[in-house]
């Protein structure tokens, strides 16, 4: 089942859920909801996260001093479901502390807590085969990352094993804040798009209006991630609610919505 965007472009926001608090955590998505966001990506600490840059890392390590575990995420992931019913939910891991906690229970627990995608960033395709199955057999979409070196094959094999929408990253390395939206990024969702009408969203450095217009040209949606984790940590946790709101609207004031 696809994860529809309400607007074009739409907007993907990341998380690092514990950082600050897990109740704040829960604040900002549902503030990021109804500022303009569409999905929001729960992301899981993690000790070791080698697609992230240093603005997750730091995020991932405050939340892990905290005792943050994969169970609070899906706690927190029910309680955003069942006050924003209407929100895109998924879920960002990677794949140890999925099997940790139990492949087939995470996928049952997720789809309890409302979770409608699932995103293991460090899974390829061509080794996810128990994944995909438990993911089907629980009704969860699983979503795929897709890299502009990535040859058509592995593209093709992404584009048909997504369900939720496709991941495409704009560069290589690893996330964080960039100047310019990276020129492969509009070829990667044409090649995607020979294989797959799902929503393609662009992610790995989207940090502004311009790079939001930009995507929306030729994306169905962009992943602002860094930004957003970096506003999180230059806020008090009480402010960080309302900050992450007005960047949002702001967003969204200078990129009006396009016709579908």
């Amino acid at each position: 089942m696809p994860i529809l965007f309400q607007q074009k472009p739409g907007l993907v926001v990341y998380l690092t859920v514990g950082d600050p608090d897990l109740a704040t955590s829960r604040e900002i998505a549902l503030a990021a909801i109804d500022a303009g966001a569409d999905v929001i990506e729960l992301g899981v600490p993690f000790s070791d996260p080698v697609a992230d840059g240093p603005v997750i890392q730091r995020a991932s390590e405050r939340a892990l001093l905290k005792g943050t575990c994969l169970s609070d995420v899906l706690a927190v992931a029910g309680e955003i479901r069942a006050a924003r019913p209407q929100a895109g939910l998924v879920l960002f891991s990677y794949y140890n502390p999925v099997l940790k906690y139990g492949l087939e229970r995470f996928c049952k627990d997720a789809t309890a807590a409302g979770v409608d995608g699932v995103l293991i960033t460090d899974l390829i395709v061509e080794e996810a085969g128990d994944y995909l199955s438990a993911t089907k057999a629980a009704g969860l979409a699983p979503i795929f990352l897709a890299a502009p070196t990535s040859p058509d094959e592995r593209l093709k094999a992404v584009a048909e094993n997504s369900k939720g929408f496709i991941y495409a990253i704009s560069r290589t390395g690893i996330t964080g804040t960039q100047q310019s939206v990276a020129g492969d990024a509009t070829g990667l969702v044409t090649r995607l798009r020979r294989w797959s009408k799902l929503p393609v969203a662009v992610g790995f450095g989207i940090s502004n209006a311009e790079h939001f217009q930009t995507v929306g040209s030729f994306a169905d949606a962009a992943v602002i991630g860094s930004a957003i984790v970096q506003l999180v940590e230059q806020q008090e946790a009480k402010n960080s609610p309302g900050a992450v709101a007005r960047f949002i609207k702001g967003l969204r004031e200078q990129v009006p919505a396009l016709a579908h």
